[in-house]
Parts: C-alpha cells; structure tokens; sequence
C-alpha cells in the first residue's frame, strides 16, 4: 500500500470521505483540504436524474455568479465591422471576423470565450466540428450569439457562465477560487445549484439532483448534503 504524503495525511484528519456536508461546512472546509501551490479552482460535480439522450431532458443554461470565477477570460467576439468598437470597449481582447476564423481553421485556439452576432453564424457555423467539442461554439441560449456584444462582453467578464449536462448526466461547473473567502464559495455554488434545479424536465422522473460534490483542483470531493440547501 503507498505511502500517503504529508498533504494527504492532513486532508485525511481534517476530511470524512463518508460524510455529506452542508454547503456552508463544505465552503470552508474545500479551502482547508486544498494544499496546491498555485490558486486552485473550485468545482461542482451535480448529477442529474436525467436521459440526457432525450433531447427533451437536455439541462443547459447560464448563471452569474454573484462574485465572478476569478478567472481573467479571454474573450473573442466575431462580428461585422459596426460593432467592432462596442465590443472593444467593452473588454474583448479580440474582435474580427474573416482573419480570426482563419486562424482558428488553423488551429488557433488562445481563447475561452467566443460571442458574435446573428449576422455571421453562417460563417461561424462552419467552425462546428472545432469549437463544438471544446464548447466554444457560440450558442443563443448561453447569450453569446446576440446583437447585445457590449453587454455580453461585459457579463461573462463579470462571472456569467453557461453550463451543459454531459452524456453521463453530470454538469460540472467552476465555481471560484480556492482563495475565495467561504461565503463567496458558497453564494457561487447556491446561485448555480438553485439555477439548475430550477430547470427541471418536465419528463424527468424520480429524483432529480442525485448528487452534489464540491473539490477544488486537485482535491478529494465534498459530497454535499441536499437538505443543507433545501433540495
């Protein structure tokens, strides 16, 4: 059996690996387990009670959270030249068209975040099998194909982010940052686990959030008691 290092042996007196947490308890205690030299993102693993084989069960949309991701996103907003400006001035790092969808074609991928306007999703649509798989592809129900590109800038730059169920039926989403007080940790993670139970399919049977973990980079996860949250 390995050795556990010194990290590991101090997560293991302060973490219960058979116990559901409160959020509240779990906010502050993914800080105290997390030995990461670097700011480590927090995350939430929900599984849902769901076919996401049928397109009517599909659990998708967006949340702002309430104190950012604290991460600096990089965003690229693909647009006609009247409002190139309005995107610049709201902090895109980079806006175009034709020149930025060549360089993706190419590989060029420096980026975390693309928006752009109804107008050009003809030429955007053809970048599908290259920004689909790393959910780039802008899309109208996570507000980043729309006529709005200065406020669509400035949300995502101020902690909008969209979420999607996969094909195991688990959303995992970051939160934060490790850094975060507790109470900031928690007011993210409740803004998006009410936004998801929120959208409850209407042809999902039984339960429908099954389960809540919360981890931050590198992290055993926190299984969070649903009751704490009134679910």
């Amino acid at each position: 059996m390995a050795k556990l290092t010194k990290n590991q042996k101090a997560v293991s007196a302060k973490f219960n690996s058979e116990k559901e947490y409160s959020l509240s308890d779990a906010a502050k205690l993914v800080k105290d387990i997390t030995y990461t030299k670097f700011d480590a993102s927090v995350d939430l693993n929900i599984r849902l009670g769901i076919d996401p084989k049928k397109s009517d069960q599909m659990v998708r949309g967006v949340v702002a959270l309430p104190h950012g991701t604290g991460k600096a996103v990089r965003v690229l907003v693909l647009c006609t030249p009247d409002k190139v400006q309005e995107a610049k001035d709201a902090g895109a790092e980079h806006v175009g068209l034709d020149d930025y969808i060549a360089k993706i074609e190419q590989g060029w991928l420096d980026i975390d975040v693309i928006i752009c306007t109804p107008t050009v999703m003809a030429k955007v649509g053809k970048l599908g099998r290259v920004l689909g798989p790393r959910n780039l592809m802008p899309n109208p129900k996570a507000g980043t194909v729309t006529l709005e590109v200065g406020k669509a800038v400035k949300e995502i730059k101020q902690g909008k982010i969209d979420f999607k169920v996969d094909k195991q039926g688990i959303i995992c989403t970051s939160i934060g940052k490790a850094s975060f007080s507790p109470e900031k940790i928690f007011d993210n993670a409740n803004e998006v686990i009410q936004t998801i139970a929120k959208l409850k399919p209407a042809s999902a049977k039984g339960t429908y959030i099954r389960s809540i973990y919360m981890s931050s980079t590198m992290s055993p996860g926190i299984a969070i008691d649903k009751n704490s949250i009134g679910l």
